[in-house]
């Protein structure tokens, strides 16, 4: 095989590392956290609905949630918040069992209102004024300050190119789970290739990128054939998150993933709809996930849901609603505390016209940089210094959430 030919062959190959490698160091033992990114700027305001807001129905004739107790009206949260109701037979029940808060008023300083602007921005997780490192995203430089020398936690994005959040010095692979297709490399040219890298500095590195690869096919195949001897029902996003989980439960340690489909500038719906069809998928996705990893591993993961931002809060002409600010976060795990589980948690204010942000948006009150901080913190017991190599310059924002 001529090296031209190799290369190319190497650049469509589906894992792939950063800093040049292809794969991470062995497993760490711990917690593990899966980062879920809705890449467009899911609505928050129909997620988490402010029932009580005479001004919220005010705003969005057409798109608000109607009140509970209403057809398709939201589920109460409680006395101030209500549930998009979609999410009944999914998130309903991990709330009531304490394993899911919600966290409005969220995101980033970032007032760009760029998609793609304010998704890097997110996954650097770097000041949003001064020099920046362009390789280094904020789950790899985690993933750096949680090696201690003697193990190391495996990262992964369950994506088809590296996203910017897992760059960085430490290791970490990517695969997309959304096919179960023939490898750009087989098995022949598999061995052709190791062969090639064997006695160089890179052979352990390509054996062992090629070796966690077949380990993947080989859980996807085992999952499918379960699917044909148990009639699986599981789709889309769902059937992609259990076989994250099943991942994640075997080996890796730090996970990421993106789920697109959030701009919703045009029929975005209300109790049904649009939206409401996407929060659906999602929340079985989420719910198939907590399921899927086991009562045991649950109980020492969590998962955050996040956005770029929110969506103006009053709906436009087109019955949709445009690019906005602070959106709503989700946690959830199997060991969140009794202060955040089931409970709609962090600064809030009253939903209303003066409280809106430059009289469009959603203010945000709890910045995303000094949650994560100290979400990290009581996950992994993070010093200050080592929080600060994570996030630099940043107080922590303490939530209780583990």
């Amino acid at each position: 095989m001529q090296r031209r030919e190799l290369l190319k062959h190497l650049a469509a190959a589906s894992l792939a590392g950063t800093a040049g490698h292809l794969l991470a160091a062995p497993a760490a033992q711990g917690n593990k956290l899966l980062l879920v990114f809705l890449r467009g700027g899911y609505d928050g305001a129909s997620l988490l609905v402010p029932h009580t807001s005479p001004f919220y129905y005010e705003a969005r004739p057409r798109i608000a949630v109607p009140k509970p107790g209403a057809p398709n009206g939201a589920l109460p949260l409680d006395l101030r918040w209500g549930l998009h109701p979609a999410l009944a037979d999914s998130m309903m029940p991990l709330y009531a069992k304490g394993q899911l808060a919600f966290l409005p008023f969220a995101g980033t300083d970032d007032l760009s209102r760029s998609h793609f602007e304010t998704q890097d921005a997110i996954e650097f997780g770097q000041a949003p004024v001064g020099r920046r490192d362009y390789r280094s995203g904020f789950l790899n430089r985690l993933a750096t300050v949680l090696n201690d020398g003697r193990s190391a936690p495996e990262a992964i994005a369950f994506t088809s190119q590296m996203p910017i959040v897992l760059r960085g010095d430490a290791k970490a692979a990517n695969v997309t789970l959304n096919a179960a297709g023939r490898p750009a490399i087989d098995d022949r040219q598999s061995k052709v290739i190791q062969a090639m890298y064997r006695d160089t500095p890179l052979g352990p590195a390509v054996a062992e990128g090629f070796e966690v690869r077949d380990a993947i096919a080989r859980s996807i195949k085992a999952e499918m054939d379960d699917a044909s001897r148990n009639a699986l029902t599981a789709k889309g996003f769902e059937l992609v998150a259990r076989r994250m989980a099943r991942l994640m439960r075997e080996r890796f340690d730090i996970a990421f993933v993106d789920v697109g489909g959030w701009d919703t500038h045009v029929g975005q719906g209300a109790g049904t709809g649009y939206l409401a069809s996407r929060l659906e998928e999602l929340g079985r996705g989420v719910a198939g996930f907590a399921q899927e990893i086991g009562d045991d591993t649950w109980r020492n993961t969590v998962v955050v849901v996040i956005s770029e931002f929110g969506r103006t809060f009053r709906e436009n002409g087109t019955g949709g609603t445009d690019h906005g600010h602070g959106t709503v976060y989700w946690v959830l795990g199997g060991s969140l505390s009794a202060q955040a589980g089931g409970h709609v948690i962090g600064e809030q204010v009253d939903v209303s016209q003066p409280a809106l942000f430059q009289n469009r948006d959603w203010p945000v009150l709890n910045e995303y940089r000094a949650v994560f901080a100290g979400l990290f913190a009581r996950m992994y017991g993070l010093s200050p210094s080592q929080l600060d190599r994570v996030f630099a310059g940043v107080t922590p924002r303490d939530l209780q959430l583990v």
